[in-house]
């Protein structure tokens, strides 16, 4: 569905978006829209189907209830579902077009929209509706809640005229334009903590819901170091002059990251774990991802959406650069800071280094390939081994393409060059790249042709084993294997989730003995040998060795016995990185031009 722009001249009155709501507790969002300057006798009204952020179908509107159509005086005006997302309004003479809706609000996460007793939590992506041919014309948000709730937000304040410190100085918004407000999520909250801190000009507002205890020293400093390494490395601060971390807090253990271009949401938890050990180290790793997603996909976007299309899906095989490239250096900016220590960085490169070797689907469908297929099935594994993913598969091969960068040029020239080059010929230009322009910029700054390693690892289904040795070999690096610690997985071919009662096998490897003998996926393995199985299948496999193995599981309501005889044959592994124990002169040096660290 195409619309034809009308000009912005003729329009003065903003789109205006008020939020209330009377029952917090039903999680319904009473939600009014008001379009002025009605022309025609037929009006569309669009909701979003999808969020930019995540590539797949969001159908959002089977949230909507109670959609209405008034004019100006309040009378009921005609119209018809043509879509799942989009409204025809009868709309001769009608000068003011108010379109009425609750929108239902119950799950929490960074990509939603939520509300209950404490807060609301809004993404107007979900949930704000817009004319389709007026997408760039102004809009404004009015909030109808509690005069003590505070704001977080990157949308400007409709009322500058109030004091930042009065909590109400946010409960009217502005937008340019309908692109800006579905980009710009907003928290309101009596409880919402908030610190501020500013860096080359730019403020930055970090915001905290839900039960947390922020170490607001220790968010600080470790947020400026991170921020500030990516700020060196892109040469040039973020394209924002203001920008928002807005964190859902949840007593849950719970990860997920939105970007937007000047704010993101994250979602984390437990509450209890958020400031300390490892979860706090997660919540560093998600912000600075986000973080650099403002210049990589909100400002650097494939030309398939550019702009955004909200009413359908938005293809590219570009997904390995979006997200592959911004998963890169999320960590790698905390490991060249000096946040993360060695073996917090080689860890980190532990998980997608699995995530590519015990997913089998990297014979079946490429990288490239499987950027586009998201929109088909999503993030989840449906079809076992059908695709890769876009966040592993594209962080190994930003790294390789790093190094083999940095090799071609003596150090000289890295992708870093190649996220600048991109940021400064197409962003700040306005417009999107293809796949022809990303080759094209890693060749050019490589000065070398990449036509072999795309061929073979961007469009091709393949293993990177080889070639992952071959370039972290320039830093002094070391790709290893081993036997998997879980005998399960080494010696029957079968992965086990232990967060339910019982085992469940999630995940299978092609070929093994426990295929052959009849193990599926979504097995609840509920005994062994004639003994009971409570999360300890492990240590019972272990036990009986290479005696026959008789598993007691139950799939579908049904129960069955698997019996097989393991060998000595191995079928997971584990795959780690390590440093070389006698590094090169040159490996030396090189892995500190890379890393910014001594060997």
């Amino acid at each position: 569905m195409t619309y034809k722009q009308i000009s912005l001249t003729k329009f003065s009155k903003p789109m205006k978006y008020i939020f209330s709501y009377t029952e917090p507790q039903k999680h319904l969002i009473d939600i009014e829209f008001i379009g002025g300057n009605i022309a025609g006798d037929e009006t569309t009204i669009q909701l979003p189907a999808w969020r930019p952020g995540r590539y797949e179908l969001g159908n959002f509107a089977k949230n909507v209830k109670q959609f209405i159509a008034q004019d100006e005086k309040g009378k009921a005006l005609v119209f018809n579902k043509v879509t799942k997302d989009c409204w025809k309004i009868q709309t001769k003479g009608v000068k003011e077009l108010h379109i009425k809706y609750s929108y239902y609000s119950v799950d929490l996460n960074a990509g939603s929209t939520f509300l209950d007793e404490k807060q609301l939590y809004v993404n107007p992506v979900n949930c704000c509706v817009y004319i389709p041919e007026r997408i760039h014309e102004a809009c404004t948000v009015e909030l109808k809640v509690p005069v003590n709730y505070q704001v977080a937000t990157s949308m400007p304040s409709a009322t500058p005229h109030k004091k930042r410190e009065d909590t109400s100085y946010k409960h009217s918004l502005s937008a340019k334009d309908y692109h800006e407000l579905a980009d710009s999520p907003f928290i309101a909250s009596a409880t919402i903590l908030h610190n501020i801190f500013f860096m080359d000009g730019v403020e930055f507002n970090i915001w905290f819901q839900g039960e947390c205890k922020p170490n607001w020293a220790k968010v600080i400093n470790d947020f400026f170091i991170f921020i500030n390494e990516q700020f060196v490395s892109m040469k040039a601060p973020i394209p924002s002059n203001e920008y928002h971390f807005l964190f859902q807090i949840l007593p849950h253990r719970f990860h997920h990251g939105v970007e937007h271009l000047s704010s993101t949401v994250i979602a984390l938890g437990p509450s209890y774990e958020v400031m300390r050990g490892e979860t706090f180290l997660e919540l560093l790793s998600v912000s600075s991802h986000e973080l650099f997603h403002a210049w990589n996909i909100k400002a650097i976007r494939p030309a398939e959406m550019f702009p955004y299309d909200y009413t359908k899906e938005n293809y590219s095989r570009l997904g390995f650069v979006c997200e592959g490239v911004t998963t890169y250096y999320g960590d790698f900016f905390l490991f060249r800071s000096g946040i993360y220590s060695e073996f917090e960085y080689f860890r980190s490169m532990f998980r997608h280094l699995h995530a590519h070797f015990d997913n089998f689907g990297r014979y079946n469908l490429s990288v490239a390939d499987s950027s586009f297929d998201t929109w088909l099935d999503g993030y989840t594994e449906i079809v076992p081994h059908r695709k890769t993913s876009i966040y592993s598969e594209g962080c190994l091969l930003a790294l390789m393409t790093d190094l083999m960068i940095r090799k071609y040029t003596q150090n000289e020239r890295s992708l870093d060059d190649v996220v600048r080059h991109l940021y400064n010929e197409f962003a700040k230009k306005e417009k999107g790249y293809t796949e022809v322009d990303y080759r094209a910029t890693v060749e050019k700054i490589a000065g070398h042709s990449f036509g072999e390693f795309f061929s073979n690892y961007v469009y091709k289904a393949s293993s990177y084993e080889n070639a992952l040795r071959e370039c972290i070999e320039y830093i002094g690096l070391q790709l290893l294997t081993g036997s998997s610690k879980r005998y399960p997985e080494r010696y029957y071919g079968f992965k086990i989730s232990e967060l339910l009662p019982n085992s469940k096998v999630i995940a299978i490897y092609p070929g093994s003995i426990a295929e052959k003998a009849g193990v599926q996926l979504g097995d609840e393995i509920m005994g062994i040998n004639g003994y009971t199985v409570k999360n300890n299948l492990a240590e019972w496999a272990k036990y009986f060795g290479v005696s026959e193995i008789k598993l007691t599981v139950n799939n579908g309501g049904k129960t069955r016995n698997v019996t097989f005889t393991p060998s000595a044959e191995e079928y997971y592994k584990t795959y780690y990185v390590q440093k070389v124990s006698s590094p090169t002169g040159d490996q030396i040096k090189n892995f500190t031009a890379w890393s910014k660290r001594k060997f």
